[in-house]
């Protein structure tokens, strides 16, 4: 039994392997458009493809173009090209600007960069790329149900980039670069605002100002304890119930302590 439903199989395959060969080779394109959307529709894009491939040329000018142009795109994106989806659908936009896919077609561009955005700790171009395109749609259909769905794309990618922002930032603390933590930890609060934990930040920008003003040249040194206690300020002020404050408490006390003998030394001299 076994060896008879193989044989059937295989016969069912070479037989359809036959028919395809027909189709391909066929010279009549309204039925080899006809046997392509099938093929699509049953989720067969392998072969799907190379025929909307050829008829995307030798059907130029007919009414079923735009069709032809639609199935080629999602076919690329169907089998995980998004990249030459995203160049398909991108055409077809600018080809056929007055369609009924063209706003899902210029939604779908978005979509793809945005599948490719990688995990935030690789390389971002396609996460940057990603937002100018959901948001391009955002902009140029602003009535679109997809808006909505644009916006959470968008959030989601810049939490990408506020995380990928915040490890370089504290990259550099934990190499004792101080002075370049503290700028690229200043830079995540301004470009991420809703970014989630703030108060973290904060207070590694107090340490930081605190480790890099007692690591500075002696003429560097008051100028840099002030920055720490205004850091330590805006900290107290903005986190008044922080489990960080009792730490920030012991670096307020030494950053007083060696701005007074700062002060004294002067007065010597």
């Amino acid at each position: 039994m076994r060896k008879e439903f193989k044989i059937l199989l295989f016969a069912l395959v070479v037989s359809g392997c036959g028919k395809y060969q027909k189709i391909v080779k066929s010279n009549d394109y309204n039925y080899k458009y006809e046997q392509a959307v099938i093929y699509y529709k049953n989720g067969d894009y392998n072969r799907a493809m190379p025929l909307f491939n050829e008829l995307s040329t030798a059907m130029k000018g007919t009414l079923n173009i735009q069709e032809i142009n639609f199935y080629y795109a999602y076919c690329n994106y169907s089998i995980g090209d998004n990249m030459m989806a995203a160049y398909l659908f991108r055409n077809y936009t600018l080809n056929f600007p007055n369609s009924k896919h063209t706003e899902e077609c210029a939604y779908m561009v978005a979509y793809c960069y945005y599948i490719e955005a990688p995990t935030y700790s690789l390389d971002d171009t396609n996460t940057h790329r990603a937002i100018k395109e959901l948001q391009a749609f955002a902009d140029r259909y602003p009535t679109s149900k997809r808006v909505e769905k644009c916006n959470i794309l968008i959030d989601e990618l810049r939490n990408k980039l506020s995380l990928k922002a915040y490890e370089n930032a504290k990259q550099y603390y934990t190499t004792s670069n101080y002075r370049s933590a503290i700028i690229s930890l200043n830079n995540v609060l301004i470009d991420f605002p809703s970014f989630d934990n703030r108060e973290e930040l904060h207070f590694l920008i107090v340490k930081s100002t605190y480790l890099l003003a007692i690591n500075s040249i002696s003429i560097k040194v008051e100028e840099r304890i002030n920055a720490t206690l205004d850091a330590y300020s805006h900290f107290k002020d903005n986190y008044p119930a922080s489990n960080y404050l009792e730490e920030l408490e012991s670096i307020y006390k030494k950053s007083k302590t060696l701005l007074t003998e700062l002060k004294q030394n002067k007065n010597e001299i």
